[in-house]
């Protein structure tokens, strides 16, 4: 059971060995590269939602300016057409007030 192993079998050994040490080291640095494009993509990716989260805001705060500004021309049409009603209202009951002799 204890039978010496000769030096050709012992160097066979120690190659594959090597064989399978160099197999898995090329392994792990794919595994390692992937790994560092991994994480790169997830700060592209954390990078992109807070980008995003700040359109988000910029446009809310662009939405409430433009109904704010869509409001004002609104508005002044409103004020328009009162100012007219009401002067044309004027006219017609100073008209009638004439005619009935006031």
């Amino acid at each position: 059971m204890d039978t010496p192993i000769t030096r050709a079998e012992h160097e066979e050994f120690r190659r594959r060995i090597d064989e399978e040490n160099k197999r898995q080291n090329k392994r792990i640095e794919l595994v390692e590269e992937q790994m560092k494009r991994s994480e790169a993509l997830s700060m592209s990716i954390k990078k992109l939602a807070i980008n995003m989260e700040n359109m988000l805001k910029e446009q809310k705060h662009q939405g409430a300016r433009l109904e704010i500004l869509e409001s004002r021309d609104g508005e002044m049409w409103r004020n328009i057409v009162k100012y007219t009603l009401t002067t044309i209202l004027g006219i017609l009951i100073g008209f009638v007030l004439r005619q009935i002799g006031f």
